[in-house]
C-alpha cells in the first residue's frame, strides 16, 4: 500500500461500516432517543425552573442559547449528502472556479460541527458562571447540569444518526448514471 500520497495511514476503504439494515434502523432509534433525552431535560428544567424553584435563579434565554447551536448544528451535519465530501477534488480548486461541491460540502460540515462544539462548550459555561461561581445548592445547580445533559446527548445523537445514516444497505444499487 503506497502512503506518499495519503495524510492519513488509513485510508477510507479501510474504515467502512457494516451493511445492514437492522444495524441502521437501530442506530436511527438510538439517536432519536437521545435526542428525546436531551429535550425532555432542557424543557424539564424550565418547567421546573417556573414552577417548582424557589430560588431567584430561573432558566433563561441564556440558557436556551447552547441548546439552539447544538440542534442547528446537527440539523446542519446530518442534512449534508455523504457523497459530496468524498468526491475527487483534486483536479480543480476552489479558486479555478472548478468543482466545488465538494469543497463546500466540507466547509458547511466544519461550520456544523463547530455549532455543536459550540453548543455543548457554552452549556459548560453557563453552568459555570451562572451557577457554580455564585455557589447554588443543588436543586438549582441541577438546571445547569440539565443543560450540560441536553446538550451532550443531541452531539451523541447528531454522531450515531451521522454514522447509521452512512451505513449502506446490503440492496441498496446506485442508481447514479
Amino acid at each position: 500500500m503506497d502512503h506518499s500520497n495519503h495524510l492519513f495511514r488509513f485510508n477510507a476503504s479501510m474504515l467502512r461500516l457494516p451493511k445492514s439494515a437492522k444495524l441502521r434502523a437501530f442506530g436511527v432509534y438510538l439517536s432519536g432517543a437521545l435526542f428525546a433525552i436531551g429535550f425532555w431535560s432542557i424543557i424539564d428544567s424550565a418547567v421546573y425552573s417556573k414552577s417548582v424553584n424557589a430560588s431567584d435563579v430561573h432558566v433563561t434565554f441564556i440558557d436556551w442559547i447552547p441548546f439552539i447551536c447544538s440542534t442547528s448544528g446537527m440539523l446542519i451535519v446530518n442534512s449534508i449528502e455523504k457523497s459530496n465530501l468524498f468526491q475527487d477534488s483534486n483536479t480543480t480548486n476552489f479558486m479555478s472556479g472548478g468543482n466545488t461541491n465538494a469543497w463546500a460540502a466540507r466547509v458547511i460540515l466544519f461550520l456544523g460541527f463547530s455549532l455543536l462544539a459550540g453548543g455543548l462548550a457554552g452549556s459548560f459555561m453557563v453552568f459555570i458562571i451562572k451557577y457554580l461561581l455564585k455557589h447554588y445548592t443543588f436543586p438549582t445547580l441541577g438546571m445547569g447540569v440539565s443543560n450540560i445533559v441536553c446538550n451532550a446527548c443531541i452531539m451523541l445523537s447528531c454522531i450515531v444518526l451521522w454514522l447509521s445514516q452512512n451505513i449502506e444497505d446490503e440492496y441498496s444499487y446506485s442508481l447514479a448514471l
